[in-house]
């Protein structure tokens, strides 16, 4: 039977436990996070030490994991078997092994809390395995964590620091969003860090992001994108000197990507000539301030200028992978585009 994260983290709440879980998908944090309640909660500290099995895909086989899960606990309720990186067992969708899952899907231990953490990837759902998980007598609580898409990132942190009783300002967080991106992990850790050091009642803001997760207050991608946006050189150039200066603390791949989500976003509304409310949201722009820079970006860049500068981010970030760069360092990559998107060159005369 298949459940969504909340699903199954509800149920853990309230100590219900599956015989099978099969926790698969590209996203890891979810799946990690519901194997870490399993591990903390189904046993008490003391019963651990007998019934509590840590297993990792590339050290064992489906034979080793069921001769764990058919093991009657010892003074305890249950036993956890947990097999983290389970995508690394060599025959879990062999022909060999699939009489044996077979039998233990459809008929598990009930005292037995088996776990599998398939991650970075999900069951083939045309193979065996897939199919039988997808059965309804099958006695599985499948969940498959898919990543987020970059438009569902803020409305996800927000609700995500809200669970956590805490407010966070829209500006704080597009900033969190375009430069951290869709990694849940990666989000929570920096987002968690700065509720540890937030005084009751403060909301997480733009400042905080600024001094938390290490970026320059002037100095930085968003700071760039702005100079861009409204044609100020002389801002521009002082930050792209920063880069060159500190090309660990602003390296180009991501700053690559935030333009380019950036110019991406800015030509689908160019397709909208009246975007609604919901036409804004979709593209992850709930906010005024989130929409402020593309409502600029609107009457600066035409549709077809638009397009000219996502070819020339795209040809940058082949460059910056050696293709047509010469000897060409990151911060003159960067350079070079930046002058490319405030002097409307022809797109023809830069390619050839």
């Amino acid at each position: 039977m298949t459940f969504s994260a909340d699903e199954l983290l509800a149920q853990l709440r309230q100590r219900q436990f599956q015989p099978v879980y099969v926790l698969q998908g590209e996203e890891p944090y979810y799946i990690d996070h519901v194997a870490d309640i399993i591990e903390q909660t189904a046993l008490a500290e003391h019963e651990r030490g007998f019934n509590q099995v840590i297993l990792y895909g590339k050290d064992t086989d489906v034979a080793g994991i069921l001769n764990q899960a058919r093991r009657f606990p010892m003074m305890a309720e249950r036993s956890v078997i947990i097999v983290k990186e389970a995508q690394a067992v060599a025959d879990l969708e062999s022909e060999k092994a699939w009489p044996f899952l077979e039998a233990y899907l459809k008929n598990p231990l009930a005292s037995t809390v088996l776990v599998l953490c398939y991650k970075h990837k999900t069951l083939d759902s045309r193979k065996k395995l897939g199919k039988l998980l997808a059965a309804k007598d099958t006695r599985a609580a499948m969940l498959t964590s898919n990543r987020l898409y970059d438009n569902q990132v803020p409305a996800w942190l927000t609700a995500y620091v809200r669970s956590k009783g805490q407010q966070i300002a829209p500006q704080a967080t597009a900033m969190l969003a375009e430069y951290i991106g869709t990694d849940l992990s990666r989000l929570i850790n920096e987002v968690d860090k700065m509720m540890l050091n937030l005084p009751a009642g403060q909301p997480i803001d733009e400042d905080l992001v600024q001094k938390m997760v290490g970026i320059s207050k002037e100095y930085n991608i968003f700071e760039l994108q702005s100079a861009l946006i409204r044609r100020d050189v002389l801002k521009a150039n002082r930050i792209l000197l920063y880069f060159e200066a500190n090309p660990k603390a602003s390296p180009l791949i991501p700053n690559l990507t935030l333009l380019f989500n950036y110019f991406s976003r800015l030509l689908a509304l160019h397709q909208l000539p009246n975007p609604t409310d919901a036409d804004w949201t979709r593209l992850g722009l709930k906010s005024t301030f989130a929409r402020k820079d593309y409502q600029t970006g609107l009457k600066v860049f035409t549709p077809d200028r638009t397009r000219a500068i996502i070819h020339l981010i795209r040809r940058a970030d082949g460059q910056s992978k050696g293709i047509d760069s010469g000897s060409m360092s990151d911060g003159e990559i960067l350079r070079e585009l930046v002058w490319l998107i405030l002097h409307p060159v022809p797109l023809q005369a830069v390619v050839g």
